[in-house]
């Protein structure tokens, strides 16, 4: 079935490429778009959300290196739910991502045509959104090389912004500085009606916007199956993982929350914008306009790469159209690729009806698909291990991690019932997409009855 799926595709992606998709994938607008609002409602003690989701996510990301190290493959969790759990699993997870991406690609556009509209204001906002989502289309079908490429850039960028960042952050911090008529230091951390002004609930209620600003990390899985010599540059990039998010997120909430009080910070404005606003630099606000406009392209280029290749891998088994199977001369699906930016085209031409809680509707809704991809690789690892697997780049602790992740991440779910609007939006739509799965998997599997399990 490996050498199936994988017949065709160029194995372009190089350490470097692959390292700085990782980076990418751990490096979302979740953090740059997302902190300022969740900073205004938990206080600091939103920090423990990012370091408890931090280490679920470590450990979807080791169940993941375990995984790819026993066969890598451009179809990913997908191809390793029909292995260990069975073909419904596959279609479940694969269906789920694919809808993650939807939702956030859409969401994506909606921000870049935003913020594009601080620079010029008289600008279409849809137009905006249709050039930003041409651009990422004519790069997913060019080559994988041009893909690894622009992300490589993005990534970079991303990286250089947070740095410095952090650089300038630290400084503030051990100087005890002026900033905006505050004193920054660690004793904002609990100056301002405590450690946890607004209660412990609060904070639960954030872990759905926080996993969903980890997501995309396991898009390094799928590069696997386009990456030269996996063995050696899979764990590089998989460990990577870890103190990026201990430095850049972690790292990044508990700077915020000590150069200035949380309640300076809104859901209006990027927190990283705030800092530098109050330290009297005006073109940081143009700086980080463009690290937002260019994260947001990163997410949806990297959506176009991972649906059209895990929409291969179920197309080749007949659950997902025909066409979405095709590869093209340069060794691209495109496919699965059209297939997304035609949803992503939808979203722009409702774009007049998408206002800001809509786009907290589709994050959340994403979420559903994040959650339920990290749940699949955790379980696959759990059950490869089962069979006698021994790897040399073992997830630490199985199998009790794999339970703690599970176990976080069934939390996540219920806690949404119980969050804001938005959130309970999302929840009460898993009904459906249950029923509106389950009716898919009847229509392609039961031309198969009788025929045994699809391999």
């Amino acid at each position: 079935m490996c050498a199936q799926l994988e017949e065709g595709y160029s194995h372009a992606l190089g350490n470097r490429q692959v390292q700085m998709i990782a980076i990418g994938g751990a490096i979302g607008v979740g953090l740059f778009l997302g902190a300022g609002g969740r900073l205004a409602a938990a206080g600091p003690a939103l920090v423990l959300s990012y370091a408890v989701a931090g280490l679920a996510a470590f450990f979807v990301m080791r169940a993941l290196g375990e995984l790819v190290l026993y066969r890598p493959t451009s179809g990913s969790f997908v191809e390793y739910a029909g292995e260990f759990v069975g073909p419904w699993a596959a279609f479940t997870s694969g269906w789920m991502y694919w809808i993650n991406w939807a939702f956030t690609g859409i969401a994506e556009l909606t921000a870049i045509a935003t913020y594009v509209n601080y620079w010029a204001p008289g600008f279409p906002q849809w137009l905006t959104a249709l050039i930003a989502l041409v651009f990422v289309l004519v790069v997913n079908l060019l080559s994988v090389r041009v893909f690894g490429e622009l992300e490589f850039w993005f990534a970079l960028l991303k990286v250089l912004a947070i740095c410095a960042f952090l650089v300038v952050g630290l400084f503030l911090v051990i100087t005890g500085a002026n900033v905006g008529g505050t004193q920054a230091g660690v004793a904002n951390l609990t100056a301002h009606e405590g450690f946890f002004p607004n209660g412990f609930p609060v904070v639960l209620m954030s872990l759905q916007a926080v996993v969903f600003a980890y997501a995309s990390i396991e898009l390094v899985g799928i590069a696997a199956g386009e990456t030269r010599n996996p063995e050696r540059v899979m764990p590089k990039a998989i460990n990577g993982v870890v103190w990026r998010i201990a430095v850049f997120y972690v790292g990044s909430i508990v700077l915020l929350a000590m150069v200035l009080p949380w309640t300076l910070y809104s859901a209006d404005e990027s927190p990283f914008v705030t800092v530098f606003a109050k330290l009297g630099a005006p073109w940081a606000a143009d700086a980080m306009n463009l690290i937002v406009i260019t994260a947001a392209t990163s997410s949806c280029n990297s959506g176009l790469y991972s649906t059209g290749r895990i929409l291969r891998a179920m197309a080749l088994k007949g659950e997902a159209p025909y066409f979405t199977g095709n590869l093209s001369s340069r060794h691209v699906p495109y496919g699965g690729i059209l297939m997304t930016a035609a949803v992503f085209l939808g979203g722009v031409g409702l774009f007049y009806f998408v206002p800001q809680r809509a786009f907290d509707i589709a994050t959340a809704v994403a979420s559903l698909g994040v959650i339920t991809t990290w749940g699949t690789l955790v379980y696959c690892q759990l059950l490869l291990r089962r069979t006698g697997h021994r790897s040399s780049f073992a997830m630490p602790g199985t199998p009790y991690t794999n339970w703690f992740t599970l176990g976080f991440l069934a939390l996540v779910v219920v806690l949404m019932a119980f969050a804001d609007e938005d959130q309970r939006v999302a929840f009460f739509l898993i009904p459906v997409l249950a029923v509106a799965i389950a009716a898919g998997w009847k229509v392609v599997s039961s031309p198969r009855r009788g025929e045994g399990p699809l391999r």
